[in-house]
């Protein structure tokens, strides 16, 4: 049996007023209901999907020590796109276990949608039958259609509970419990999924910390951040997501992990086939990875904890300049093909600086690299930049994108690889220079995005520099040499 809704809702135009929407909702509420109640033996059509995850819930709670009747609680801090489908992953596979686990998100309060949001947010929930069912039967499809009409506002935690996260609209998720009283969500928590930008992690585990200081049980923190931040003193060296929480809270790094791998937040939530690593000591990592795999998200674990989310911090740098170079050249595959040469000869220089065994990071660098080229975020503000769609002075934080973290990795590896502490020997000079001196593109992109000193045209002219050497040679010289700086991630 068919639902009619947009015959109905095709009744419905932005002049109509609110009675008019009313008596429209409840003709189609009326046949909702009629619907389902013919339908009933169809409803729990899902539920082939939970074989196996009670058993893994059960394994993860014997872990943890968590009793008959005391729930396991998992909290998400930040609700960008990665954050919320990871919630939304979770609620899926075990929402339906009530008694055992408890799923919360946190976001800020009082974020307010603009009228072009409201209205795209209102064309997708036509567009979805499954979305109209689910709201109207939670009484919840109103507000969107008053919203539509501009006779009432929406916020970003409260369409979040319906399953729309603001970075991410296009998306619909199932609905969520959120949380806007940061304490409130995290005083008990037993894991906690940091969804923040790193840029903001410190600033909100500084705080967290401060409900956690009568805590008798260690909670676990799964970051998913890709970000860094440049430290100087006592001598140069990185600090990550997972380092900055440590530091703010207290809690062990045992208990501290990282997510991360070569993904798109909105196709893994369409069950488009995917993988990760989680990556921290192995009483944890390995439990949590067969708690978190599904069959269409493969979750692998590994001991490399630092190295790796440096990595997915490093991608994101050289993928806002792909971005201006795909926009200023109209999509050209020989000139991105150029690009990719120079920004993976980079990437792989910076990271014989970073680990002693760097081949290992290639194939799970260049995925996340190519992923986030092809549909990143990060990749996207470049092309916006060089399209003159967005402004520098528009910041970092984009409506409807959330954080590009790129930006701020930028200043920070530009900062770090100046140092003359780090020096290395220039391959044709024979003299000692920074390492970023042999990074054109990293220079380039640290003049456009952070002294703004120039257009993203710049990054054109230093690709047909006559003078760039053949990006091969960066990658011999790094293998030819000691470059391993194990100081550079906090390591003797």
């Amino acid at each position: 049996m068919n639902f009619p809704f947009r015959a109905c809702f095709s009744a419905l135009s932005v002049s109509d007023g609110s009675v008019r929407v009313r008596t429209v909702l409840r003709s189609v509420a009326l046949d909702l209901r009629m619907c389902e109640t013919m339908n009933l033996s169809h409803s729990n059509g899902s539920t082939h999907n939970f074989n196996g995850f009670e058993e893994k819930l059960d394994e993860l709670r014997r872990l943890l020590g968590k009793s008959d009747g005391d729930p396991l609680r998992i909290v998400g801090v930040g609700a960008g796109a990665w954050g919320s489908v990871f919630a939304a992953l979770l609620q899926d596979s075990y929402g339906q276990f009530r008694e055992k686990v408890q799923i919360r998100i946190w976001r800020r309060a009082g974020r307010i949608l603009d009228k072009a949001t409201a209205e795209h947010l209102f064309e997708v929930i036509n567009s979805r039958e499954d979305v109209l069912r689910r709201l109207i039967r939670r009484c919840a499809y109103l507000k969107y259609v008053e919203a539509r009409l501009g006779d009432r506002v929406l916020y970003a935690d409260e369409i979040l509970k319906d399953g729309f996260c603001l970075n991410m609209i296009d998306t619909p998720l199932c609905p969520l419990k959120v949380v806007t009283n940061l304490q409130e969500a995290v005083w008990d928590a037993d894991i906690v999924v940091n969804g923040l930008p790193s840029t903001e992690t410190r600033e909100v585990f500084e705080e967290i910390s401060k409900y956690w200081k009568e805590r008798i049980t260690v909670p676990i923190i799964i970051s998913l951040a890709k970000g860094i931040e440049a430290a100087l003193q006592p001598v140069p060296h990185i600090i990550t997501p997972t380092l900055m929480i440590n530091r703010a809270t207290g809690v062990p790094i045992e208990n501290i992990l990282y997510l991360g791998g070569p993904n798109i937040a909105s196709e893994i939530y369409n069950k488009e086939y995917a993988n990760a690593r989680i990556c921290g000591a192995e009483k944890w990592r390995k439990p949590l990875a067969n708690f978190l795999r599904q069959p269409q998200f493969i979750v692998w674990d590994n001991s490399d904890l630092v190295t790796h989310e440096v990595m997915g911090g490093l991608k994101n740098v050289y993928a806002i300049g792909a971005g201006m170079v795909a926009a200023l050249t109209n999509e050209s595959a020989t000139s991105k093909s150029v690009y990719f040469a120079h920004c993976t000869s980079e990437m792989i220089f910076i990271t014989y600086l970073l680990a002693e065994e760097p081949e290992k990071l290639a194939g799970p660098l260049l995925a996340d690299t190519y992923v986030t080229l092809l549909k990143g975020r990060n990749a996207w503000y470049g092309q916006m930049l060089a399209k003159g769609e967005l402004s520098l002075d528009m910041g970092d934080s984009i409506s409807g994108k959330g954080m590009i973290q790129g930006v701020s990795a930028v200043g920070a590896f530009y900062e770090i690889l100046s140092q003359s502490s780090l020096n290395v020997l220039h391959p044709e000079d024979n003299k000692p220079v920074a390492p970023v001196q042999l990074c054109p593109i990293l220079k380039t992109l640290y003049k456009i995005l952070i002294k703004r000193d120039g257009s993203p045209q710049a990054i054109l002219e230093a690709l047909r520099d006559e003078t760039l050497n053949d990006p091969r040679d960066r990658i011999e010289l790094a293998q030819s040499h000691a470059f391993y700086r194990p100081s550079l991630l906090g390591q003797p």
